[in-house]
This record gives C-alpha cells, structure tokens and sequence, in this order.
C-alpha cells in the first residue's frame, strides 16, 4: 500500500534537517503502518510547555531550531481509522524508519529505545549529527 503525507504532515516538517525528512519520506514508502507528522520544530515556548507538563524533560530538544537553524527531531503518530497510540504499532514505525536510516546511510534514534523516559514517537538524528 502507498501512502501520502497530508498537507498538516508537510508543513510539519518545515524547518527540519533535510536528512530527517528524506528518512521520514523513506520510511512512509516502506512501512506498513500509515503515519503522520505531528510535530518537527517547535519553539521554546512549546518545548516549556511540555516539561512543565510532563511530556519531555528537557530544554535542550532537538526540536528546537539548532546552530543551523533546523530541527533535528520529528513525532510521528500511527494513523489507523486516526490515531493510535498503541505501542506495538510504533514498533513497525520504528523499523521502517531505521530500514530507511540505514538505506540512505542517515543515523536514527527512536526515543522508544532510551532506557529511560521512553517516547515512542520521538525520531531524531544523533546530537552532533553531521552530513
């Protein structure tokens, strides 16, 4: 099955690493599990928001624009009938965007593969990432 980024996915990926978004174009003609952008930059008032709620534990996101002016991490969230948040389905998302990291020679890391605080939509490229 082929699978098209709707116009909100699109805009979401403004402003992140060129790298990143040709991994997350990858990967959405490799998986099996529809998906969608929910976020790439964010600003820093966004990334206080959710530590303060709870959602993410730092203000050193890779989200937030880098010396380079492009984010370097993107969430994803599975869309089956919408969107579910059921662990399993981000495992599948997780391969297909490391099959397409590794297919284009770009390395990815999952946020469902920390040891700790464990966030299951989270891609990003390594801190220190270099073209």
């Amino acid at each position: 099955m082929t699978f098209r980024f709707s116009q909100r996915s699109e805009q979401n990926l403004q402003g992140v690493h060129p790298d990143l978004v040709a991994v997350v174009r990858k990967a959405l003609a490799l998986t099996e599990v529809d998906f969608m952008v929910t976020e790439g930059v964010r600003a820093p008032e966004r990334q206080r928001e959710l530590v303060k709620r709870g959602a993410s534990q730092t203000m050193n996101s890779l989200h937030l624009p880098q010396a380079d002016g492009y984010a370097y991490a993107v969430d994803l969230a599975a869309w089956v009938g919408g969107v579910r948040w059921d662990w399993p389905l981000y495992h599948k998302l997780a391969e297909a965007m490391k099959q397409a990291g590794a297919e284009l020679g770009i390395p990815i890391e999952w946020g469902g593969d920390w040891k700790t605080f464990k966030d299951g939509p989270h891609f990003q490229l390594p801190r220190g990432y270099r073209a």
